[in-house]
């Protein structure tokens, strides 16, 4: 069973009484009801297009009678199961928006044709999306490039999906893209790479089963992939569910390179952002959940964060619960290491605070300034089994405390390594200039209720720990990593350390180190973010 186009078989799409909206049903029911006996009979129908060959008066429907323009295309409704295919390195200038949806068994497929460079969608700064897709759902976009730059800068984007008072949008994927040179305005963070926005203002809008794999981005600004949603006020609360953001790399970003806002349960993970914050004069960091909850942040790289607006390589951010950061790597990234804050102005209609943070099992190496930067009226956040190196030429704040419209109170630190080479200390910040840089005393200021146990110092000065150890943690190989993980194994305890089975039991732990090792192993907990992986009695 075929499908034709609506306007082929329906010429005046009036029923019997010559009630055109009836009409339009039963054409659009019949349309349906063959999409359905086509995926039933097995067949993919596929519209190729072909930017220098292509004619948008053939059929589209093999390549040797492909459609030319993304005109053609943005005029097609697409059907459930149908496919969308570019020519390999051929190149369309504007905004591909098709409209349609797909369906649970058979989403739109977005992909290319042909051996070579992925087809290239470039909007030239002609308009604020290069892909559009917009109360639409069950589509997956893969395999394309994608370019919008223009002049003056303006709000500019690669990839926008928008929910737009439309209630749920379910099962939207993008993979395998390449977005690059994207002159969006530092005013505005929901404009560069890859973007999604929920706006609910008459109906409550979010996505549900959205994911962003695999995709190459860099020279853009603001943001690298940033969510928005006019539902993160607690009021109005309305959380985005299923998000996914997995195995993208992000280089040269002008400000945040992930972001996910309004989401419950979104995973971030096996990502890679170096070199962001690089042109805004905004507060901006690597990977960081705000107003979110159960966001669990894993297995990702962040380096080379400039500036001290923030600048850090992660972030826990206010209106958030349970947030999740383990196993990632940070270093050099000028800021610091993490933030953990909350905004102690806001109401309790729009904010529930930073509540119930748990940072576990990271690395951090070099990053310069501040290691953990706690800010606000933080609340009930641990941080345990941590390994911080301070390199020789560097001078950092371990821990700073800072106020913003109030202090942390209940900070928990276990088994944590604080490793110094060059120079550091535990501070508060007395002030802080407007380019970020603290001004900073001893302690821990006037937050309330920090409880430190079984960290390591070294070469710096120990706070009231009751378990401390003050000694060489006896590492294989510390300070030695490089960018993509190569010599992060040096930061595994040496048979004879003394971190070795002496660290605290954490319940609910997660259950495995940095690198996989079973916790507890080898009868004990280690201190630090990597367990002893040779037990001895097994030598």
């Amino acid at each position: 069973m075929t499908r034709a186009r609506v306007s082929s078989w329906c010429t005046s799409c009036f029923d019997r009484t010559g009630d055109p909206a009836t009409g339009w049903a039963i054409a659009l029911s019949f349309a349906l009801l063959a999409a359905v006996g086509q995926a039933l009979a097995g067949e993919t129908k596929a519209f190729f297009v072909d930017s220098q060959a292509g004619n948008d008066s053939a059929s589209g429907t093999s390549p040797s009678t492909a459609w030319k323009s993304l005109g053609k295309v943005n005029k097609t409704t697409f059907l459930p199961g149908e496919k969308i295919l570019f020519k390999s390195g051929a190149t369309w200038t504007g905004q591909l928006w098709p409209k349609g949806s797909g369906s649970a068994t058979a989403p739109i497929i977005v992909d290319k044709y042909g051996a070579g460079p992925k087809p290239i969608i470039n909007a030239a700064g002609l308009t604020a999306d290069a892909i559009l897709l917009k109360n639409q759902e069950y589509w997956e976009i893969q395999n394309l490039e994608i370019t919008n730059s223009g002049q003056p800068p303006a709000v500019r984007r690669g990839v926008h999906l928008v929910a737009d008072n439309v209630g749920d949008v379910h099962h939207l994927y993008l993979r395998s893209l390449t977005v690059h040179a994207v002159n969006g305005v530092d005013s505005e963070k929901v404009n560069g790479g890859i973007h999604y926005s929920a706006v609910g203002d008459s109906k409550p809008s979010r996505f549900v089963d959205l994911r962003i794999e695999d995709n190459h981005i860099y020279h853009v600004d603001r943001s690298g992939i940033f969510g928005w949603s006019t539902h993160w006020t607690r009021s109005k609360w309305y959380p985005s569910l299923g998000v996914v953001v997995r195995g993208n790399v992000l280089d040269d970003i002008g400000g945040d390179g992930i972001v996910v806002v309004a989401t419950d349960g979104a995973l971030i993970e096996h990502n890679v952002v170096s070199n962001a914050n690089q042109r805004s004069q905004g507060y901006n960091d690597g990977i960081w959940p705000w107003s979110a909850d159960n966001t669990i942040v894993q297995f990702n790289e962040v380096y080379g964060m400039r500036g001290q607006r923030d600048g850090l390589g992660f972030d826990s951010d206010w209106n958030s619960r349970n947030t999740i950061i383990q196993y990632n790597y940070s270093h050099d990234n000028e800021g610091g290491f993490l933030l953990i804050c909350n905004d102690g102005s806001q109401t309790a209609s729009d904010s529930v605070g930073n509540v119930g943070t748990i940072v576990r099992y990271n690395i951090s190496q070099n990053d310069h300034h501040r290691g953990i930067n706690i800010s606000g009226p933080v609340k009930d956040a641990t941080v345990y089994n941590n390994t911080i190196y301070v390199g020789k030429n560097e001078n950092v704040s371990l821990l700073l405390y800072a106020n913003w419209t109030g202090w942390s109170d209940g900070m928990r630190y276990y088994n944590n390594i604080f490793y110094v080479d060059g120079a550091a200390r535990f501070t508060y910040a007395t002030s802080h200039t407007d380019d970020g840089v603290y001004l900073t005393a001893p302690g821990f200021g006037p937050s309330k209720n920090n409880v430190l146990d079984f960290n390591v110092f070294y070469h710096v000065a120990p706070v009231d720990d009751p378990d401390a150890q003050v000694a060489d943690p006896l590492l294989q190989a510390p300070g030695q990593a490089q960018a993509g993980g190569l010599g992060l194994i040096g930061y595994s305890p040496q048979a004879k350390s003394p971190t070795v089975n002496s660290g605290k039991a954490i319940a609910d732990s997660g259950g495995r180190d940095y690198f996989g090792s079973p916790v507890p192993s080898c009868g004990g907990v280690d201190r630090g973010a990597v367990e002893l992986k040779v037990c001895e009695n097994s030598k």
